[in-house]
């Protein structure tokens, strides 16, 4: 009799159990395309912008100092701030934005 009711319950109780985690999965899902994808992207975006920083560019670091970059080594970014041509050397991920300089 046991054996009997274990296997008229196999079907329903897979998907019991499927019905049970339906919304954790739809939640992680929900996660993802909200707070980890965007997350990545930004984060993608900010390798590729500070990858491409070239001498002439106008920047401002996180700590809002805003400048001229005079030279790009690896690591290492010199900008020249304000018109006594002060030179300031910071590391590249202290870059927040870049304006780039178009010839016109």
């Amino acid at each position: 009799m046991l054996l009997a009711a274990a296997g008229a319950q196999g079907p329903e109780g897979f998907m019991g159990i499927l019905m049970n985690l339906l919304p954790f999965i739809v939640i992680i899902g929900v996660f993802y395309f909200l707070m980890i994808r965007p997350q990545r992207k930004r984060d993608k975006e900010n390798r590729e912008m500070l990858a491409a920083l070239t001498t002439g560019d106008n920047i401002t670091t996180i700590g809002g100092i805003c400048g001229k970059i005079v030279s790009v080594n690896d690591d290492i970014v010199v900008i020249e701030v304000g018109a006594d041509k002060v030179k300031l050397v910071f590391e590249r991920w202290a870059i927040k934005s870049v304006d780039k300089i178009t010839a016109d």
